[in-house]
């Protein structure tokens, strides 16, 4: 970590307290961490999920709760991964931790066809190989490193792309019923994590797989919103709230609003209702 002096500290202090209360604030909204959990952290060596690692394990020295905590990468097999990094770091730490070695980047480069982006196929791979080894270890939560941004990111690439209204949720019970997966940093700005994760002096391992693909689509969405929040300061935060606050008759899935009962709604709203002009009649 920087050597920080005076009025640098101070704002180091009240980053990391933003953080510590957001992260906290996510956990108790929903329910994240319970007595006795054991929390498998997906660490890649980006700046998002060593900020979640160390946020959690500032919590855990004061949390009401005990759990713990327990690090794992995934060693993709990509070229040039400089694998000494994350077990440096971790044993630096003292933090529990496991290496998954798993050759997902040659399968990525053959399955996709040229000119694709490689994110869904990895993503997959990668979730799938991670949730396995989850239960390996009997981890009893699955802690992501995502982020508001991110959320509000696959919210839009959704609508635009899949159409669909839906995004990442703080945390998700996986498709096959086995692993509670959370989102720690759910309230957390990418920009306070970047400026922490600067201060902390991370040892940042970039995803060289993905990063340079020509036309990805979450870059365009995530440029997108950058834009607005410089021209409209505060729509980030405004838009994220509307995640959390849906209103599902006012959107038209005939799976989640019965609009077919409206009628049958309303017939007991107002066979319920007393009638004021009839009330005042029979009291006088």
């Amino acid at each position: 970590m920087q050597a920080l002096t005076g009025n640098s500290k101070r704002e180091f202090n009240k980053l990391q307290k933003r953080l510590r209360r957001q992260v906290g604030n996510a956990i108790i909204d929903y329910a994240m961490i319970d007595e006795g959990d054991k929390v498998m952290v997906c660490l890649s060596g980006g700046k998002d999920s060593y900020t979640m690692l160390e946020i959690l394990r500032n919590l855990q020295r004061s949390a009401p709760v005990d759990f713990e905590l327990v690090a794992v990468n995934l060693d993709q097999k990509q070229p040039g991964f400089p694998e000494h990094v994350l077990p440096e770091y971790l044993d630096g730490i003292g933090v529990a931790y496991h290496i998954l070695e798993r050759d997902t980047y040659s399968v990525v480069k053959e399955k996709t066809p040229e000119g694709k982006t490689t994110c869904a196929l990895c993503s997959r791979l990668r979730r799938g190989s991670l949730y396995g080894f989850a239960e390996e270890i009997g981890a009893t939560k699955v802690a992501l490193g995502h982020h508001r941004e991110d959320i509000l990111e696959t919210l839009f690439l959704n609508m635009f792309y899949g159409g669909t209204l839906k995004a990442m949720p703080p945390k998700l019970l996986s498709d096959d019923g086995k692993n509670i997966v959370i989102r720690p940093l759910a309230y957390c700005r990418e920009a306070d994590i970047a400026e922490f994760a600067r201060l902390m002096e991370f040892p940042i391992i970039p995803c060289n797989l993905c990063g340079s693909q020509p036309n990805l689509q979450r870059q365009v969405v995530k440029e997108m919103l950058a834009e607005w929040e410089k021209k409209h300061p505060g729509r980030l935060e405004t838009m994220f709230k509307a995640v959390t606050n849906v209103a599902p008759s006012q959107l038209a899935d005939r799976d989640l609003f019965d609009f077919h009962g409206l009628e049958a709604k309303r017939e007991r709203m107002s066979a319920s209702r007393i009638d004021a002009f009839d009330l005042l009649t029979r009291e006088a």
